[in-house]
């Protein structure tokens, strides 16, 4: 299960999906009010957790392996914490003490709704926030050309609906009831996932192992994507 972060889609994951999907099916759901999922009419905390367990009842199975990036890691670690028989867990970059600054810019740049006179300016202004300085031009263009959908008035925007980035989070879990084997991973550069904030999240986490990707920001897998690729082969083709 790939599980993208907040204002992202399914497709953010094109690019990887290739070197996992000879060992692995792959599943990469859009998150509702993101990608091609509806907008529901009103949000709710806890939202996309229950996304997760209503694909996971249609899967009809608990065992599989979580992917999670930024908002999708939270959501990661939340179900592990909550049900058992995740084979294993790798969260990307969740977000954990980061500078406030960061934390509200992040926030506000999601909230704010553009739209654009066609696609194809739509496509070209596309980009990823907080930025991925060393993200490949043709990866931005084919994640831009997927998460761009018609707008209000004839107009184009982004397919993610920006009322969720006024949703508080569920409360906190409690990392120390995962039980699978876990791996965080965290761009060394990252303005929203701290150095310190990463070893206290795998501290709490039994067994966890934390890798820092050199060169990467909170996209790491925009960043630096053989990186992680090879990260995840290794950590989940160990699980097999």
């Amino acid at each position: 299960m790939l599980l993208h972060g907040g204002g992202a889609n399914a497709h953010w994951w094109d690019h990887l999906a290739p070197g996992l999907a000879h060992r692995f099916q792959l599943v990469a759901p859009d998150f509702r009010g993101h990608g091609d999922s509806d907008y529901p009419e009103e949000t709710s905390v806890g939202g996309f957790h229950s996304d997760l367990e209503a694909v996971l009842e249609h899967l009809g199975t608990a065992e599989v392996f979580l992917v999670g990036h930024s908002m999708g890691g939270h959501v990661a670690l939340d179900h592990a914490s909550r049900h058992e028989g995740i084979r294993g867990l790798v969260a990307i970059d969740p977000a954990r003490g980061g500078s406030h600054r960061s934390r509200r810019s992040t926030r506000l740049a999601l909230t704010f709704r553009r739209s654009y006179a066609s696609r194809e300016e739509a496509e070209a202004r596309y980009r990823f926030y907080p930025p991925a300085e060393r993200a490949a031009e043709a990866l931005r263009a084919s994640v831009a050309a997927r998460s761009v959908g018609p707008d209000a008035g004839e107009r184009w925007g982004y397919k993610f609906d920006p009322r969720w980035f006024a949703v508080p989070p569920r409360p906190a879990p409690d990392l120390s009831a995962i039980r699978c084997p876990t791996r965080l991973i965290r761009g060394a550069e990252s303005p929203l996932l701290s150095e310190a904030g990463a070893r206290e999240m795998a501290a709490e986490i039994p067994g966890a192992e934390l890798v820092e990707i050199a060169e990467a920001g909170h996209h790491v897998q925009m960043d630096q994507p053989e990186a992680v690729l090879a990260s995840l082969q290794s950590f989940l083709g160990g699980l097999l």
